[in-house]
């Protein structure tokens, strides 16, 4: 079988790692540490250091923050780490980004343990095996992505109705526009995804 060309991850130069500033340098290899590869949207970003500074810091506030607990009768608060996944994945493949929905879809089967439910979600999430209140939750992030100059007080109802709070209402829409910026970023620059994305989260890790 003969193998594919390498492609170019960017149609922009490609910085080399360790000729980045210290603080970006330092990230990108702690993350190669942690994942095993370097995910090609540092790199390419890198282009502009100062952008993947900001981009990466504003990446940071919205996906990184604590889960909250269970209420006392069980049911969920806030948004999971899955959930915000689902967030990126639907509205990525709204937008029809490939390096999105490849890299964030691995994510989500990672974080979900559930191998078919990004290939769902990036399709037709009212299709996919989701709890309504998930169902509600990507509904009110297809309209900030598609349509949000339309988005009104019934769409806050609905997403109340299953517990959301404004806080989560906002995590939701600011999810939804932000990677609205990284879809357009990904398509402008022809950004490829890393081939270790796609396997992710597909198949049981064997033991031993």
């Amino acid at each position: 079988m003969t193998e594919t060309p390498a492609r170019p991850i960017s149609r922009w130069p490609v910085p080399q790692v360790m000729d980045l500033p210290e603080d970006l340098k330092a990230r990108i290899l702690e993350v190669q540490t942690k994942a095993g590869f370097v995910p090609n949207v540092f790199l390419a970003l890198a282009h502009r250091p100062d952008e993947l500074r900001a981009f990466l810091s504003y990446h940071d506030a919205l996906l990184l923050k604590p889960e909250q607990p269970p209420a006392q009768d069980g049911s969920p608060r806030g948004l999971s780490k899955g959930e915000r996944e689902m967030i990126i994945v639907a509205t990525s493949g709204a937008n029809h980004c490939l390096y999105c929905v490849v890299a964030h879809g691995a994510i989500l089967r990672v974080y979900e343990k559930k191998p078919l439910l990004a290939d769902q979600i990036a399709i037709n999430h009212r299709k996919a095996d989701i709890t309504p209140r998930q169902r509600a939750m990507l509904d009110f992030a297809m309209k900030v992505c598609v349509d949000s100059a339309a988005v009104e007080e019934a769409d806050f109802a609905a997403l109340q109705a299953h517990g959301f709070t404004d806080e989560d209402i906002w995590d939701i829409g600011a999810i939804t526009a932000f990677f609205g910026l990284s879809n357009r970023m990904a398509n402008l620059t022809g950004m490829r995804p890393n081939d270790e994305f796609y396997l992710m989260g597909r198949v049981p890790r064997s033991k031993g």
